[in-house]
C-alpha cells in the first residue's frame, strides 16, 4: 500500500463564546484569540485592511463637534477636554475593526464629575459572567490574552454604572443575535475571503521561494523505507532544493537500473492561474461586499465599472455610504460619549464633522442651519466660516491643569515682563515636607516639562478677550471657548503652532502666521494671559520663594524668544492698521 500524506490542512470555524464554571470571565473563540484573529485577517488581507483603514477614517472624519457649540462654549469646551482625538480616533478604529470598542472612565476624587476619558484596547478586555438580573458587572484586564496562564493575575474593572469605584469600562458594541457578551464585526461574513485572500499570497510567495515549483511528486520505485529514513529523505530533499535561489536548478541522478530509478512527475492543475486569478478576484468583491462598500473608488481602489468614473454615480455612492454604513457607527459612538456627558450635566448635539467632499451633499429642502452644520461640518450659522479654526485644533493642542496644581497669579504676557523665577518668587513658598512626593510626581509626569517649569510651578499661555465682540472669527470663538473650560498652552505649544502655520490664511504673501502676536488676525481683540502655577502638595503662597529645583535643563536647540512674544500683551486692534500688513491700503 502506497504511504501518502496530506498535511497542514487548515479549517475556518465562527467565534465561540465559552463559559468555564471553573473560571469568572467569558473567552471569546474557542481558544480565547478571536480578537487576535481579526488582527490577523487585517494585516494578512491587502482588500481588508483597506477597507478597514478607510472606513475607520470616514467614521472618524474631521472629529467631533456638536451643533449648538456656540450657545453652549463651556459645555462644549468641557466636551473637547473629555474626549481628545486621540482617543475617538482610535474607539473608531476598534469599533470598526474589533465589532466594539471600550473607553476607560475615569471619575473626579469626589466621584461627582468624570474628570477622563481613555481609551482601552478592547482586545485586552474579557466580560465577567452575568449576575442574576443579566447584566455584566466588570471587565477582566490582561495585557495578552495569548500568553494568559491558570493563576495569572487578573485586573477587574467594573462595567460603567455598577461600582462607586474612581474608575469603569464603558463597554460600546452594536446589537448582534446571539451575542450576549461580546459583539461580531459587522464585515464576519466575509472573513472567510479576507482568510483566502491572505492564503492566496501566501501560496504564490511560496511558489517564489520553492525552486520544486510547481509542485511535483517524486517517485521511489526500490521500495518503501522505514519511518525514519522517509524523513531523512524529505529533509534532504527539502534543504537542498527550496529556496528562491534554487529555482532553474536541475537534479542529477546516478541509477544501476533505470527500473529502480527515481521518478520526479510534475502536477499540473488545469488551468490554474486562471483558477487563482478567479480566486483573488472574487476575494476582494466578497470583502467589498462584507463591508459593504457601495464603490472601490471610495476606499482608494481603482475599478472599471461605471461608478469608477461616472461622477454623479461616485456621488450617489457615496451618499449612499455615509449614509448606510459609516452614521450608524457614528450614532452608536455618539449614544456612549452622551451617556458620560451626561454624568457631568451635560447636554450637547454631538456630529462628527465629515470627510465628504461639500459638493456631495444634498441640501435641497434643508433649512435648519445645525442640520446644514451636522450634513455639511461647515457652521453656518457663523458670520466667518474659514477653514483655519479646524486646522487650530489639528495643531494647536492644549491642556488642563490637574487638581494638584492651584493658579496663582495671571498678567498679560509680555518679554518686558518680569522674570518668571521673579514673579513666582513673590507668590510662591515651598513646603520641605513635600520634596519626595513631588520628586515622584515629576517622574511620573515626563510629558509635561517646558521651557519654563520649574519643579513647585509651571507657567502657561491662556487665551483672553480684551475687548468683547459680537462678530469673533471660529478661530477666536474656539480658542475662548478653550479658555473658559481653563485650557491653557505650553509657550512651546504656541511657538510650534505659528511655526507649523496656524491660521495660515492671514499670512502675508503665503508666510508663517505668528500666532503670538496677531492672535485671530486683523482687528482681533485678544491677548495671550500668562498664568503661574503651584504645585499645591509641595508648595504655599507666600511672598517669597525660598527653594526651587529645575524640572529639566532648556533644550539648547529651543529659541529663547518665540516668534511673537514681544507683541504678545497688544491687540491687533491697537496695532497700526488694526494688524493689516503695512501695505495694506484701505
Amino acid at each position: 500500500m502506497n504511504d501518502l500524506r496530506i498535511v497542514n490542512l487548515a479549517t475556518y470555524t465562527t467565534p465561540n463564546i465559552v463559559e468555564k464554571p471553573y473560571q469568572d470571565w467569558i473567552a471569546y473563540g474557542e481558544d480565547n484569540n478571536y480578537f487576535q484573529y481579526l488582527i490577523d485577517r487585517y494585516n494578512g488581507s491587502p482588500t481588508n485592511s483597506a477597507c478597514m483603514n478607510a472606513i475607520s477614517e470616514m467614521i472618524y472624519g474631521k472629529g467631533l463637534d456638536a451643533t449648538d457649540s456656540n450657545r453652549k462654549p463651556e459645555e462644549y469646551a468641557k466636551m473637547i477636554s473629555l474626549f481628545t482625538k486621540d482617543c475617538v480616533r482610535k474607539l473608531a478604529y476598534d469599533l470598526k475593526l474589533m465589532g466594539q470598542c471600550a473607553m476607560q472612565i475615569i471619575y473626579s476624587k469626589d466621584r461627582k464629575t468624570i474628570a477622563q476619558v481613555e481609551h482601552m484596547p478592547v482586545e485586552t478586555l474579557r466580560a465577567e459572567k452575568c449576575n442574576e438580573d443579566g447584566d455584566i458587572p466588570a471587565y477582566f484586564y490582561f495585557q495578552d490574552w495569548s500568553k494568559y496562564r491558570k493563576g495569572d493575575k487578573l485586573t477587574r474593572i467594573p462595567a460603567f454604572g455598577m461600582s462607586k469605584e474612581s474608575i469603569e469600562i464603558l463597554y460600546v458594541k452594536p446589537y448582534r443575535a446571539g451575542f450576549k457578551y461580546y459583539s461580531s464585526p459587522d464585515y464576519a461574513g466575509g472573513l472567510q475571503y479576507a482568510d483566502l485572500e491572505e492564503e492566496i499570497s501566501n501560496y504564490h510567495l511560496n511558489n517564489i521561494l520553492n525552486g520544486l515549483a510547481p509542485s511535483m511528486l517524486i517517485n521511489f520505485n526500490n521500495g518503501t523505507p522505514n519511518a525514519e529514513e522517509r524523513e531523512l529523505i524529505e529533509k534532504k530533499i527539502y534543504q537542498k532544493f527550496s529556496g528562491s535561489s534554487n529555482a532553474g536548478k536541475f537534479i542529477l541522478a546516478f541509477n544501476d537500473d533505470p527500473a529502480t530509478a527515481a521518478s520526479i512527475e510534475p502536477i499540473q492543475l488545469s488551468d490554474a492561474h486562471n483558477q487563482y486569478q478567479f480566486l483573488s478576484d472574487e476575494s476582494a468583491k466578497k470583502i467589498l461586499v462584507a463591508h459593504r462598500v457601495v464603490s472601490p473608488m471610495l476606499i482608494g481602489i481603482k475599478d472599471n465599472t461605471g461608478l469608477g468614473n461616472n461622477a454623479d454615480e461616485l456621488k450617489t455612492a457615496s451618499i449612499l455610504m455615509d449614509n448606510t454604513v459609516i452614521r450608524p457607527f457614528q450614532r452608536l459612538l455618539i449614544d456612549a460619549f452622551d451617556q458620560v456627558l451626561a454624568f457631568n450635566d451635560i447636554a450637547l448635539k454631538l456630529y462628527f464633522k465629515t470627510l465628504q467632499p461639500l459638493e456631495f451633499t444634498d441640501l435641497e429642502g434643508i433649512d435648519d442651519e445645525e442640520t446644514k452644520e451636522e450634513e455639511t461640518g461647515v457652521k453656518l450659522s457663523n458670520e466667518l466660516t474659514d477653514d483655519y479654526a479646524n486646522v487650530l485644533l489639528d495643531n494647536l493642542e492644549g491642556q488642563t491643569m490637574g487638581e494638584e496644581w492651584e493658579e496663582v497669579d495671571s498678567r498679560n504676557y509680555c518679554e518686558s515682563n518680569k522674570s518668571v523665577e521673579e514673579w513666582a518668587t513673590e507668590s510662591i513658598e515651598v513646603k520641605k515636607t513635600g520634596l519626595q512626593k513631588l520628586q515622584d510626581f515629576i517622574k511620573s509626569k515626563p510629558d509635561g516639562f517646558s521651557y519654563l517649569d520649574k519643579s513647585f510651578y509651571k507657567v502657561r499661555y491662556r487665551y483672553k478677550e480684551e475687548y468683547p465682540s459680537s462678530n469673533s472669527r471660529d478661530f477666536c470663538i474656539r480658542m475662548m471657548i478653550r479658555s473658559k473650560a481653563n485650557v491653557v498652552y505650553r509657550l512651546e505649544d504656541i511657538d510650534k503652532a505659528s511655526r507649523d502655520g496656524v491660521n495660515k490664511s492671514f499670512g502675508h504673501n503665503g508666510e508663517a502666521y505668528d500666532l503670538f502676536k496677531f492672535k485671530g488676525g486683523v482687528n482681533c481683540g485678544h491677548v495671550w494671559e500668562e498664568v503661574l502655577y503651584r504645585l499645591k502638595d509641595a508648595t504655599k503662597k507666600s511672598d517669597k520663594l525660598k527653594d526651587y529645583n529645575e524640572v529639566d535643563s532648556i533644550p539648547k536647540s529651543y529659541k529663547a524668544k518665540p516668534v511673537g512674544s514681544e507683541q504678545s500683551k497688544v491687540a491687533p486692534f491697537d496695532m497700526p492698521n488694526r494688524g493689516h500688513h503695512p501695505d495694506y491700503k484701505a
